[in-house]
């Protein structure tokens, strides 16, 4: 008689499943652990995404303990850790609790309800897997989708909303769009390693919140001639050799080979809201969120870091947005009884 096929196997029913790999989400499935329950984590890009996509050379405003999880030390000799060791650190992080990452991997679809939620993802290569968990956390952070300028030329290839180095820019015309923290690095970084650099900020003034130790340096290259800067102006539009600028004294073309429009990211609002998440339009999009336990108004589904507070991305950054996994541990050691 023909050997019959095997049924697949129905897929691992977890406690919680954390969409989303950086440090607020591990620290999620950490505290999920540590109450007993079993976790797992999906993320479409890598281990920390947002932080690998930071600057390769960047310094962080706050302090090594300000960005600790799990009551793991991070131990640094600077004062204010890199990225290189930030990365490092989430890295031992995720190996000392054996944290369940399946990395890259897109969630495509969620299905079901509270106690049986399926999410349907899928890998680089289009292999779709399935999921299932009895609790989800969204803790996608905000990173992976720019404020764009939608301005002709935006769409070509030598215009970039995320910078990582300055040695492809050494000794080309370089447009640096924004005037906070992420453009004046920027600026800076790619005017020390050879680039032509011109500054363009709609604002009358660099920010006043940029880091102390930027701002003066930002302001003397800019005094020095050094950078070149447009303030109260926009960009109009982007060509393949140069780009047009709006400015109070009137259009200004420029020579140019790369733009880096850093004008800020958002949350991926479609994708909360398709989960059937109700964004409070009339308060900066903020998703409906029980703030004792982070309970969405969809039952089981938890919401985490900074995407709770909808467009008022400046509120909750990694210092504050580590301890949500707590809140959301509690309510699950009420609510949830351990699957042996």
């Amino acid at each position: 008689m023909a050997a019959q096929n095997p049924l697949p196997a129905e897929p691992t029913l977890y406690d919680v499943l954390v969409i989303g790999a950086g440090p607020t989400g591990m620290a999620c499935a950490i505290d999920a652990q540590r109450a007993g329950f079993r976790a797992v984590i999906v993320d479409k890009g890598c281990l920390t995404n947002s932080l690998f996509h930071y600057p390769a050379h960047m310094t962080f405003f706050t302090t090594p303990e300000l960005l600790e999880i799990g009551d793991i030390p991070f131990s640094s000799p600077n004062q204010k850790p890199t990225r290189s060791e930030a990365l490092e650190y989430y890295r031992k992080v995720a190996e000392h609790y054996k944290l369940d990452v399946r990395q890259y991997e897109r969630v495509d679809r969620i299905e079901g309800a509270d106690g049986n939620f399926s999410v349907h993802t899928e890998d680089m290569f289009g292999r779709r897997t399935t999921h299932r968990a009895r609790k989800l956390v969204v803790a996608t952070g905000y990173y992976d989708i720019p404020n764009y300028l939608n301005i002709p030329g935006e769409n070509l290839p030598k215009v970039k909303h995320y910078y990582h180095e300055p040695h492809p820019y050494y000794g080309l015309d370089v447009l640096v769009i924004g005037g906070k923290n992420s453009a004046a690095i920027a600026a800076l970084d790619l005017w020390r390693h050879g680039a032509r650099v011109t500054l363009v900020h709609r604002g009358p003034e660099i920010h006043k919140h940029v880091k102390y130790w930027i701002f003066p340096d930002i302001m003397n290259r800019i005094k020095n001639g050094e950078i070149t800067a447009y303030f109260d102006s926009t960009v109009a539009s982007v060509a393949e050799d140069s780009v047009l600028l709006d400015t109070p004294g009137g259009e200004v073309a420029l020579p140019n080979h790369f733009v880096f429009a850093l004008t800020g990211y958002q949350p991926d609002f479609s994708f909360i809201a398709a989960l059937g998440v109700r964004l409070d339009e009339s308060n900066d999009r903020c998703p409906a969120c029980d703030p004792a336990t982070l309970e969405s108004n969809v039952p089981g589904l938890y919401l985490a870091g900074v995407i709770v507070a909808g467009e008022r991305t400046n509120e909750i950054f990694i210092e504050n947005g580590r301890f949500h996994g707590r809140l959301i541990a509690e309510d699950l050691r009420r609510k949830l009884t351990r699957l042996q």
